[in-house]
């Protein structure tokens, strides 16, 4: 059996209905169910998708739910949960930040700079400073709890957060499993400056998109036949602006942790949004306008995609 290694990184909401589209592609033209994946890799956007996955939902009833189709009784269970309607969230607009004032560090950061100041990382430092976030996810994450439940699934499921004192990448259901699966996809999703960050024992956690978009580095030492990533953040970054220069930027860190994977030797391959996409997907990665057509366009370019690839085989376990 062929060992399937799924990472599914950031993208807000329009990240997760790019994540329904493709995933429910490969699920309708292959035949290969997202949910039997060895090891499912989330990060922010991804790890709700992942946690969803490994609650037993269909990648099919993701992409329905998300285009408000009628769901099957494996997919009820969403609409029950979540309700019809999809949260609406505040625009997400990351250079708003350099109109409020930068959050003033914790003393024990200020004294760790004084007295050691060759140990000062610079993610921390800005982590430290940048403007805390003011919108609250916790209902929607009350949501998720009540269908993923507090336990972790027996499945692997890693979720990629950042622990703010020292911005260290930090996996939960790898590193850590002491605490609820919903309070780590949480921390996983808190966009500095967008969401408050959660706490969890102590310690103040964010967004895993901190670290990298799609994290998949970490499956680098995981013995896997053939790994799948989808990137929603990557793509060709047109036209030319901060928004562009960001997903270009995340394009490159992914190519580099994939560049990485390959050297072992195992098959990776990558969807990312190509133009069509990317125009569906527009620059408020929290806007939830246009979600029928995100999953319309990713669905409709990642079976082709694919099958130039040649996924079958791979998905046989043959390399391409």
């Amino acid at each position: 059996m062929t060992r399937i290694g799924l990472v599914l990184g950031a993208g807000g909401v329009v990240g997760q209905a790019y994540h329904a589209g493709v995933l429910a592609a490969l699920e309708h033209d292959y035949g290969w169910d997202p949910r039997s994946a060895e090891v499912i890799v989330g990060t922010s956007a991804g790890s709700i998708t992942g946690a969803l996955l490994r609650s037993g939902v269909p990648a099919s009833e993701l992409a329905a739910w998300t285009v408000k189709s009628p769901l099957a009784p494996e997919g009820s269970v969403l609409r029950e949960v979540f309700g019809s309607e999809h949260p609406k969230f505040e625009p997400y607009r990351p250079e708003r930040l350099l109109l409020r004032p930068p959050a003033i560090p914790e003393l024990s950061a200020l004294k760790q700079a004084v007295l050691r100041p060759w140990q000062i990382r610079p993610l921390a430092a800005a982590l430290a400073v940048i403007p805390p976030g003011r919108v609250d996810g916790a209902d929607t994450f009350a949501s998720l709890a009540q269908l993923c439940g507090p336990s972790w699934p027996e499945q692997e499921l890693w979720i990629c957060a950042v622990r703010v004192s020292d911005g260290r990448r930090v996996v939960f259901g790898r590193d850590e499993t002491d605490v609820p699966l919903s309070t780590a996809v949480a921390s996983s999703c808190a966009a500095p400056g967008y969401f408050k960050p959660v706490q969890i024992n102590g310690e103040s956690f964010v967004d895993g998109v901190v670290h990298s978009p799609t994290n998949a580095g970490v499956l680098n030492d995981h013995p896997l036949d053939l790994i799948l990533v989808v990137s929603p953040m990557s793509g060709p970054g047109w036209p030319i602006g901060p928004y562009g220069l960001a997903r270009r930027h995340a394009g490159w860190l992914a190519r580099r942790e994939v560049t990485a994977l390959r050297r072992s030797g195992t098959p990776v391959l990558t969807f990312r949004p190509g133009q069509r996409e990317q125009q569906a997907m527009g620059t408020d990665v929290m806007s939830a306008d246009r979600l029928h057509e995100i999953v319309q366009e990713s669905f409709l370019a990642a079976g082709p995609f694919a099958a130039a690839h040649d996924l079958r085989q791979l998905l046989d376990g043959r390399a391409a």
